[in-house]
């Protein structure tokens, strides 16, 4: 898996749904915006969605959670905030609130468990009560 490319292409469809989700309907540019970006989420499950279902069946069996695995790209929040860049000038990403796919363990009875997938790096982020808590996994 080129954890590279996963990473610019997880970065350029988070940019894509900050950029939505500030455009309107009436905006000429929203269905353009939209349609690149259901074309970049159906090639983030193509080139992969393999080797991401992978790494998340092993955290559903760490959670001991019955939840079937879904595409990569349903793991992908609706709303990021961006943090401060770093010295290259990468920007990271965090997801707050209920974002994610909502999964059930006992080991969190009673709670709010989702993953949530977010870029740079690119990791699937447990977000327990609307509040991202640890990284299930780490592309680096």
């Amino acid at each position: 898996m080129d954890l590279n490319k996963l990473d610019k292409d997880l970065t350029r469809i988070v940019e894509l749904r900050i950029r939505l989700s500030q455009t309107t309907y009436a905006d000429p540019d929203y269905d353009e915006i939209e349609e690149e970006l259901h074309d970049l989420e159906d090639t983030l499950n193509e080139e992969f969605g393999e080797d991401l279902e992978r790494e998340l069946e092993a955290i559903y069996d760490a959670l001991d959670s019955d939840n079937e695995v879904l595409l990569p790209s349903a793991y992908l929040a609706n709303k990021y905030v961006p943090m401060q860049a770093d010295a290259r000038g990468v920007v990271s990403y965090e997801v707050q609130g209920m974002e994610g796919v909502p999964i059930e363990s006992e080991q969190f009875d009673g709670q709010d468990v989702r993953i949530a997938l977010v870029p740079n790096p690119a990791r699937f982020v447990m977000v327990i009560n609307g509040r991202s808590l640890k990284d299930l996994w780490r592309s680096r």
